[in-house]
């Protein structure tokens, strides 16, 4: 039998964190970071030099920053194949990344923002999910975590934004709820090549928001408060080690209980 410690440790793996620069992807970063995996930040904006990259640098931890377009699949099996050969095959890929058009800010929704969000957002989870599924097949396996949202499950309420200027444009549920269930659909092809495939839906993350919002929205919590990125590590480190080996296809709220009300 293994040891907790064995179970949960990613010593000697290699994960790829696309997106792992955002407010939900950098302390998932943070989190495989810790459990001993080196750790590849992906995101059109990359660079080594980054606050972010040097941060966790400096905790002595072993990351390096590549840029990539998500939607690209060229990148992403170029992005592949350097981690192969710079550090190993990747075992671990969190899917993170998200797109929002600069013409859908402000609560304008159009057939071209709406197509400009799915040429990256909806693109971007198919690529990398069967271009990383694919290599990991072939090498024994690995665990895909897609970062899906409360709002894969259930609908923005309007009233938790008034009094700010704050929205949910409809492309966002559109692609997180789809999210799940593309995910299902890749742990279901994979199962037997031993690559996992899950989603976590996260709640709203502290980020100084408007007190309006921040007030409406913990009102809604049973937990009473919003999420804080450490919240995020513990269910982060078990879906990419071995003490998930037995859980694919699934989805998993992290949001204070939000969903079950």
């Amino acid at each position: 039998m293994k040891s907790i410690e064995e179970m949960f440790s990613l010593r000697d793996q290699c994960a790829v964190v696309i997106g792992g620069k955002g407010k939900i992807g950098y302390p998932m970063t943070e989190a495989l970071c810790s459990a001993g995996a080196t750790v590849y930040i992906a995101s059109p904006t990359s660079a080594p030099d980054d606050p972010e990259i040097i941060s966790l640098l400096e905790k002595g931890y072993k990351v390096k920053a590549v840029s990539v377009n998500q939607a690209d699949q060229k990148d992403i099996e170029s992005l592949i194949e350097f981690t192969k050969k710079d550090t190993g095959m990747p075992t671990v890929l969190v899917n993170s990344g998200v797109y929002r058009p600069p013409e859908i800010k402000g609560r304008v929704d159009t057939p071209e923002s709406w197509e400009a969000s799915m040429e990256v957002n909806a693109k971007g989870l198919f690529v990398t999910c069967q271009s990383f599924a694919k290599a990991m097949a072939a090498h024994g396996g690995g665990s895909i975590i897609n970062v899906s949202s409360i709002y894969g499950l259930i609908v923005p309420d309007p009233k938790m934004y008034e009094g700010t200027n704050l929205f949910t444009e409809s492309d966002y549920p559109y692609n997180k709820g789809g999210m799940i269930m593309l995910s299902k659909y890749f742990a279901s092809l994979f199962a037997d090549k031993n690559v996992r495939v899950n989603c976590i839906a996260p709640g709203g993350l502290f980020n100084h928001q408007p007190e309006p919002f921040i007030s409406n929205y913990i009102a809604k919590v049973p937990l009473g408060r919003m999420a804080i990125p450490e919240d995020l590590y513990g269910i982060t480190i078990f879906l990419a080690s071995k003490s998930s080996n037995y859980l694919t296809g699934t989805v998993i709220p992290v949001d204070g209980g939000i969903t079950i009300r």
